[in-house]
């Protein structure tokens, strides 16, 4: 395990994670395309970065290497930046 991967909170994670959820249920709109449909990607790209988030957040680091980079900091990054990019198309 490298020092990147070390386990212990990460609050920019976590803070993503909490934001999201909180933005999902307040405001579940935000998933809404510019043709009134649910924009699917964007939701399950939502969700990808909230779990990744709520996982890396609280400090656990899944031991399959796979399983480290789906639910890593990065991860959630680039699956929020994925889904403002698949709503901004929209």
């Amino acid at each position: 395990m490298n020092a990147r991967s070390a386990p212990g909170i990460a609050l920019l994670p976590l803070l993503a994670g909490i934001a999201i959820t909180l933005l999902l249920t307040v405001y579940p709109q935000i998933v809404v395309s510019g043709t009134g449909r649910v924009h699917h990607g964007a939701a399950l790209s939502l969700a990808w970065a909230m779990s990744a988030g709520f996982v890396r957040g609280v400090g656990f680091v899944p031991q399959h290497r796979a399983l480290q980079w789906l639910l890593s900091g990065t991860a959630c990054g680039v699956a929020l930046a994925l889904s403002l990019l698949l709503l901004w198309w929209s």
